[in-house]
Parts: structure tokens; sequence; C-alpha cells
């Protein structure tokens, strides 16, 4: 089969997308989205998606791991925004399908804005936070003498007897007084460092409002290795995080085809 596709990053965060509105591409196997996405023998990306039809919403995304495996992905999502747009559909304002349920978004330029679901629920486990943002995270903040390299901590969490069936994904974050955040991501699905994970620097905005006491609107710049993104929300209740937004850039990057 030869899968035409068009390549996409989102702060470094890159994506294999293709157009299946028609159902080209209903077939493709785990084993051929895990060859797509091998940096060596395939194309090279964190993840691969889909573009479906879905009634009553513009696109459905529908995301792969570079393992295979499934989540929700904040980057996927906006860069999958941009390749709608390609598609001819009109992403000034759109609404679409993820395997969490329905997101809102808005194109202007080379930003997406993704509105998030809500997060009610944030747990603290030995002196760190967990919480979901469509995918799950570990945060970990870090200061200047305690710092740990990403991977050997990430999978140390990872693959813990708490977390090693379902995986989760560990930041480890850095914070100073302006509201401006650094953040590293071990996402589980790729098992090594991204240089950007939209559900992760979401996760870690939220994460920094609890442990800092912040209410009201809140907005964090995010540093992250591959640019800067920036997150916002309203927090009126200690566990409860609402009118989320993860707002960046999506860029094309180029097209091609692959037999697999």
């Amino acid at each position: 089969m030869q899968i035409q596709f068009e390549k996409y990053q989102g702060t470094g965060n890159d994506f294999v997308i293709v157009n299946n509105l028609d159902g080209s591409y209903n077939d493709l196997s785990l084993s051929n989205v895990e060859f797509i996405c091998d940096r060596r023998f395939g194309v090279g990306a964190d993840g691969l998606i889909r573009i479906n039809h879905r009634e009553g919403f513009d696109f459905e995304m529908d995301y792969f791991n570079s393992d295979g495996s499934k989540s929700f992905c904040g980057n996927g999502a906006r860069c999958s925004v941009a390749f709608a747009e390609s598609l001819g559909i009109d992403v000034t304002e759109t609404t679409f399908y993820a395997i969490d349920g329905a997101h809102r978004a808005w194109k202007e330029n080379e930003i997406v804005s993704l509105e998030m679901k809500n997060v009610d629920q944030v747990k603290e486990m030995n002196g760190d936070l967990v919480l979901h943002t469509g995918s799950p995270h570990y945060i970990h903040f870090e200061n200047d003498k305690d710092k740990k390299e990403v991977v050997a901590f990430g999978r140390s969490i990872r693959y813990s007897e708490s977390f090693k069936e379902e995986g989760i994904n560990v930041n480890l974050v850095t914070c100073n007084l302006d509201n401006q955040l650094q953040v590293e991501t071990y996402e589980r699905g790729v098992e090594d460092e991204t240089f950007s994970c939209g559900t992760g620097v979401t996760a870690s905005a939220i994460a920094a409002a609890f442990r800092n006491d912040l209410f009201g609107s809140v907005m964090f710049d995010v540093k992250v290795k591959g640019g800067q993104l920036k997150v916002t929300f309203d927090r009126t209740e200690k566990q409860l995080f609402e009118n989320i937004r993860l707002s960046g850039p999506a860029q094309f990057v180029f097209k091609g085809s692959i037999n697999v």
C-alpha cells in the first residue's frame, strides 16, 4: 500500500498526517504506523495522525503514538487543525473529535489555539503531582540543586510499580516568578524525550497553579526544547481548572509518499 502523507511539527513535536476522509487508509495497521514513524527506516515522527470523517464534526483526529498505541495529543491536535485547513476546511474556528471527545480550536496565521478538557483532579504523590489532560502526566518540579536527567528519571517513573501497566508521561518543570515555565517531557508511547508535549505543557501549567495557589484567570508562557507555547485557564475552585487553552505554532514541513 502506498501512503500519501504530509509532515507537520508543533514546537519540535513532529507528526506524519494522512487524509483519510474517504477511508483510503482504514486498513493501516499498527505495524505500518511503527514503520512509518521509525526515524531510520521510515519517515520519522513522534506520532501518526489519520484525519477521518466524523458525522457532526469538521473531522476526527485519529492519533497513534510512534509505537502504535493510542492517546490524545495536544500538539498533534494543533497540527491536525493546520492540516485540515490544507484540505479546505475552515479552521478559523473548528470543532473536531478525538479519543477523549470533542474539541474546539482556532487558527490565526501559524498559531493554533486548542481548547482542552476541564481538569478536576490533581493528586499528590511522593511530593510530586499527577493529573490527566487527555493523557496522564506526572509532574516533578526542579530547582538548581535538584537537576535530573529526563530520560532516566522518566523511565524510572513510567516503569515503576504504580504506572508500568498503563504508562504515564513524565515532566520535569522549572518555574520563575513571572509565570514562565521550562518543561522537559518523557513520553510514553515514544518511550523517549520529545522536543515538546502539548498535554505535558498543559499539565505542567495546571500543576504550577495548583502548587502556587493561583486562582482566577491564569496564563503561563512555557519554554520547551522545540520553542514556546502558551497555556491559559480559569481556576475558581481548588480542584477545578476550566477554559483551558494551549496555543502555539503548527507548521508544515514536507509532503511525500511511502510504501508499506
